[in-house]
């Protein structure tokens, strides 16, 4: 049949099974949002306040539900606004397909209106990226960047498309959505037996899962693997939730803001089973000192992981989750009670502490918790309340935490959670927030109350940047160099002009009531908690330390005697 350009991304979207889209629109791109009005009753849009809210509802969505999150924008700043949330997918390895459209092609080169360079731009921050200027190679070029952004590695990879091909008309033809196959082909029987060999000779292992075992569905893969090796498990802030939370042999985070016994554990063990993780500076301190004592296997789809960062012993090529089935077909019990209670012992010498004489971020993050039972969606922004988020809520199952790990892009969380909503509406979905963050993006809050999309918002506001803060106490001596934010500005007052509920608490014992009141409600609700400027997160490890080096506060107390 003969469409327009326009129509034929529409087209395209449904092949894929697109149902929601997050955008915002402008003179470019008119002719997609004039096509897209005609199918509103099978595409979801989401109006954003914002571009960049977009592209992070778009990631949100995207890793909520393990489809491709899509998100529209115009030429020139439209495009432009979409680069710090193509980039923290791109980090976090989210596939998001960005599309945007250009001036037409007679015009580009010329500085006309509103015209970028967007591929250029997003080269570096893309998995691909694509200029269409001609209507007779969009639809594959659309089913290309589906494939790409899910397939392997995933990442986002952006669609610019130029004003005339969105209007001329060509043949389009409609196809099945092609099947995303995971990496096989690069698993070898060698390198499975090589790993098989260390993991039934180690008496000692730790496991640590990235966010690739959430990427590839390996959850219960690595569960099975982890119990039958009697192995202690790690995760970094991306694999939360990849391996139960609640499970006795999970240890808690590694890393920074890790736990003693994660830290202690791994620098202790005799085998690092490393699976869709890439040794982030966050996790490895010191890599000279990193888990010094042990044989390093490292599992990943992406080789370029091997030895980047970390020296490895072994490795496995491929999708997380089918190595993983072929080592738990061969790896033997071994008894390693001895080695599992020593990580306990840790696990009870150094649990984590806060104090629990006043309102905390912890205390608030616990409360959660308990009160949405381990069930909800919790997204996060970036510092403290993140580090609290990934330190005191336990995540039971995978596509339950997203945050922005490898980028840490404040003001992320908010359009995540919108993302998120949609993606998985029987799921509540909590947005955790620092005060900085929240006045990064604060406007999506009116996305919400737009659409009605029921998610709540929890302000951790100590009236600083919480975390750089932090680091200005410890290493800076104490010069509060522009992170005070003790001003005028009321967030109750802010979300309610935008027509949400809001709630400001200031005592322990009026959380509670609050959060439960603001889950009946289903709508959308802010909740402004107001806790100390000097709270700090703990355990810490040094920047240039090596994890076993990690300290409390008690730890800085005893030092300074």
């Amino acid at each position: 049949m003969q469409l327009n350009g326009s129509e034929i991304i529409i087209e395209c979207l449904k092949e894929q099974g697109v149902d929601t889209v997050f955008g915002y629109p402008g003179g470019a791109i008119l002719n997609v949002y004039d096509a897209l009005y005609k199918h509103s009753d099978e595409i979801t849009h989401i109006l954003t306040s914002h571009e960049q809210g977009a592209s992070h509802a778009a990631d949100g969505y995207a890793r909520a539900t393990g489809k491709v999150g899509v998100c529209f924008a115009t030429s020139g700043p439209g495009a432009t606004n979409l680069v710090t949330g193509i980039a923290t997918a791109y980090m976090d390895s989210i596939p998001v397909v960005a599309i945007t459209c250009n001036v037409t092609v007679p015009l580009l080169g010329k500085d006309s209106f509103q015209e970028i360079d967007i591929t250029g731009v997003t080269m570096p921050i893309t998995k691909h990226n694509y200029i269409v200027k001609d209507v007779t190679k969009l639809a594959d070029t659309i089913r290309k960047a589906f494939k790409i952004a899910a397939s392997g590695r995933p990442g986002p990879v952006l669609i610019d498309i130029t004003k005339d091909v969105t209007a001329n008309v060509t043949e389009y033809e409609r196809l099945e959505k092609e099947e995303i196959k995971p990496v096989t082909e690069t698993i070898t029987d060698a390198d499975i037996d090589r790993a098989v060999e260390m993991i039934n000779a180690s008496k000692k292992p730790f496991i640590f899962a990235g966010g690739g075992v959430i990427s590839s569905g390996a959850s219960e893969e690595l569960r099975e693997l982890a119990h039958k090796m009697n192995s202690p498990v790690t995760d970094s802030l991306m694999g939360k939730g990849g391996f139960s939370g609640e499970d006795d042999l999970y240890t808690g985070m590694l890393g920074m803001h890790g736990t003693k016994a994660s830290n202690f554990g791994v620098t202790e063990c005799d085998l690092l089973i490393v699976a869709g993780a890439r040794f982030s500076d966050r996790v490895t301190g010191n890599t000279s000192k990193f888990a010094k004592n042990a044989k390093i296997l490292q599992i990943d789809v992406d080789p370029a992981e091997f030895n980047k960062n970390v020296v490895i012993d072994a490795s496995v090529t491929g999708d997380v989750r089918e190595v993983l089935k072929r080592i738990n077909e061969r790896v033997e019990a071994v008894d390693r009670t001895e080695w599992v209670n020593h990580i306990k012992e840790l696990k009870a010498k150094y649990p984590l502490t806060y104090n629990e004489d006043k309102l905390t971020g912890p205390y608030i993050i616990e409360k959660v918790y308990e009160v949405t039972n381990g069930d909800a969606i919790i997204s996060t922004e970036v510092g403290q309340h993140q580090m609290w988020a990934a330190q005191y809520y336990k995540y039971k199952e995978p596509r339950t935490l997203l945050t922005s790990g490898g980028l840490g892009t404040m003001g992320y969380g908010l359009g995540a959670a919108i993302g998120a909503k949609m993606g998985r509406k029987d799921k509540v979905v909590v947005n955790i927030a620092g005060d900085g963050c929240f006045r990064m993006n604060m406007n999506e809050i009116a996305t919400a109350t737009r659409h009605n999309i029921p998610i709540i918002e929890i302000v951790v506001n100590n009236h600083v940047l919480g975390m750089v803060r932090q680091w200005q106490t410890l290493f800076y001596g104490e010069r509060y160099s522009q992170t005070v934010l003790n001003d005028a500005v009321d967030f109750v007052k802010v979300a309610e002009a935008m027509g949400a509920k809001a709630y400001r608490v200031t005592k322990k014992e009026e959380l509670e009531p609050v959060l439960k009141e603001a889950i009946s409600l289903n709508i959308p609700v802010l909740i402004d908690c107001y806790i100390g400027e000097d709270d700090k997160v703990f355990p810490m490890v040094a920047p240039g330390a090596p994890i076993s080096e990690a300290f409390e506060e008690k730890d800085l107390e005893e030092q300074n005697r």
